[in-house]
């Protein structure tokens, strides 16, 4: 089979893949993106191999070949997880006879520790949009509703103004697979966007607008979050991400049990939520003094 035969062939069982994803589960479409470039890597590797014929030791060459050229484990494990969802679709749907995926094992992961922010600095860093200013205003509520409420980026820049309620302090946004959730807006964040809504002329629409009166990008959130961190003088590297980090760290440190701040982040499993359990030693050595009999 030719090179050109072999991959439109390939090409159209990821297309049919993607569609299952994209209408069954509800993956985003980064999520969709990187699926997609994963497999066509790996057929391109393949090369004129049916994928009838593609076995274990062929998965073994390929992720060789992605040590070589010194991926993280988290990327190989990404990669190797979009392998087995593919030939798992396959094998279900009568494509292949037998999946030769199962056996693949991903690299063993660090759990590394969320980066977060103090409360001290939290503060700072909220405070440092210029009030003065239509743009101020703006990235103000944006900051607030991220802390506040805990939001990934990708739901913040989904939000619509019907969204969110600001007389019952609550949003409405759709997380990882679509799936809809309400969570909580404190006052200040509900105030905050009051403020920046009452500046546009039409309070319709997507809830955060750039100065061409379009929906905000997530790499437009980065680049405020970055802004506004080095006018609070914090000298920090770090993502939109870790204001979501900060706003589980300080639930739990003032005393929220788990499973709520499981439900307020949206996540499926516990286990992905207990990580935040690490990074809260200092409560924990608080308590510890208070109350053992020889601390």
């Amino acid at each position: 089979m030719e090179w050109e035969e072999a991959s439109i062939f390939m090409n159209r069982y990821i297309d049919k893949f993607i569609s299952y994803l994209e209408i069954e589960k509800n993956y985003s479409p980064h999520t969709l993106l990187n699926y997609r470039l994963d497999l066509e890597e790996f057929f391109k590797f393949a090369g004129e191999i049916p994928v009838e014929k593609i076995d274990y030791l062929l998965f073994r060459r390929f992720l060789a070949e992605l040590r070589n050229h010194q991926h993280r484990p988290r990327t190989l494990s990404r990669k190797l997880s979009s392998l087995r969802s593919l030939f798992k679709f396959l094998h279900r749907e009568g494509h292949i006879k037998s999946n030769p995926s199962v056996l693949l094992m991903s690299p063993k992961l660090d759990k590394t520790l969320p980066k977060f922010l103090s409360e001290e600095d939290m503060a700072k860093f909220i405070e440092a949009p210029d009030l003065a200013t239509d743009m101020g205003k703006r990235d103000k509520a944006i900051l607030e509703l991220l802390y506040s409420s805990g939001i990934r980026v990708s739901e913040l820049v989904g939000l619509d103004v019907r969204d969110v309620d600001l007389i019952g302090n609550i949003a409405k946004v759709a997380g990882k697979g679509k799936k809809e959730r309400l969570v909580p807006i404190g006052d200040k964040a509900v105030l905050a966007i009051k403020h920046y809504l009452d500046l546009r002329k039409d309070p319709s629409g997507a809830l955060f607008l750039n100065r061409s009166q379009t929906r905000l990008t997530d790499r437009s959130i980065r680049n405020i979050v970055n802004k506004y961190m080095t006018l609070a003088c914090l000298n920090q590297n770090i993502s939109p991400h870790v204001l979501r980090h900060s706003f589980a760290t300080h639930m739990l440190d003032r005393g929220a049990d788990l499973r709520s701040v499981q439900e307020l982040l949206g996540h499926v499993n516990l286990s992905t939520t207990q990580i935040y359990t690490h990074v809260t030693t200092d409560r924990l050595k608080k308590v510890y003094d208070k109350a053992h009999p020889r601390a």
